[in-house]
């Protein structure tokens, strides 16, 4: 038998240990100081438990660059019965992260998807004008929201509903990052290191959405894709001095000192 056996078993109990392990109800993850004067960042986020599945970047420039995250709830599920009690898991979510959160309406925005955006005009505008007023009050310097092609229809709608709203503001100005989930960007640009730290924060803070995790617990599966995106990212995404960053005021996102 060769050593590689017990490797990939190691694997195996590892997720078999994680689903016995608790979820949610930990002390809140530590936070700096934000000044009031602290640049804003918006997760535009499809469903809760998408603020911390994707909050690897909004997290760094929290700890790092001190910036004001504030995730906004753009739907709070499909499901009616379930929406009240995801909400209040979303607000615990974002309570241990360290995020601040917006909801969109009393139950979230409803019918966010492509077959809306073309069959109802109407009910389209009222919500593309929902998130141009959260975009103006906020005046972020950076948003992040699903790439066009991540599958679900409720990402792939939060796509167009950004943009829709960013279409009708031709003065506004703010760095957007198109996150990836159900499916791939095929034209990726950015990849982003992460601490054991924070991978273990945003593994812990997507167990605080216990309805979701205890039907599929994919909060357990969150390292292994990040491994994946770095299997992936290595090939696919660099920059001219060899490593992968992005520019967002005037100092390099792997530094994580941001203006």
């Amino acid at each position: 038998m060769h050593p590689y056996h017990d490797f990939v078993r190691g694997y195996e109990q590892l997720y078999q240990d994680g689903r016995s392990l608790e979820l949610g109800g930990f002390e809140k993850a530590e936070r700096p100081q934000i000044a009031s004067s602290a640049p804003t960042v918006l997760i535009f986020s499809p469903h809760p438990d998408d603020e911390c599945i994707i909050g690897a970047l909004p997290l760094r420039l929290l700890r790092e660059a001190k910036m004001r995250v504030i995730n906004v709830a753009v739907t709070q599920g499909s499901k009616k019965d379930r929406q009240a009690e995801r909400w209040a898991e979303l607000q615990r979510a974002c309570a241990f992260m360290g995020f601040e959160l917006i909801q969109t309406g009393p139950n979230g925005l409803e019918r966010v998807n492509p077959k809306t955006r073309e069959s109802d005009p109407g009910f389209w505008k009222a919500s593309v004008a929902m998130v141009a007023e959260i975009l103006q009050k906020n005046a972020p310097r950076v948003i992040f929201f699903p790439h066009e092609h991540d599958w679900n229809s409720s990402h792939i709608g939060t796509h167009f509903l950004v943009t829709d709203a960013l279409r009708t503001l031709p003065s506004f100005f703010c760095y957007t990052v198109e996150t990836e989930y159900w499916g791939q960007n095929d034209q990726p640009n950015l990849i982003v290191q992460s601490s054991a730290q924070d991978v273990a924060d945003l593994v812990a803070g997507t167990s605080f959405h216990v309805g979701e995790v205890r039907r599929n617990p994919f909060h357990l599966f969150i390292p292994a894709w990040m491994q994946e995106n770095v299997r992936r990212g290595s090939e696919l995404v660099d920059c001219e001095s060899g490593c992968t960053v992005a520019q967002l005021g005037s100092k390099c996102l792997r530094t994580g000192q941001l203006s």
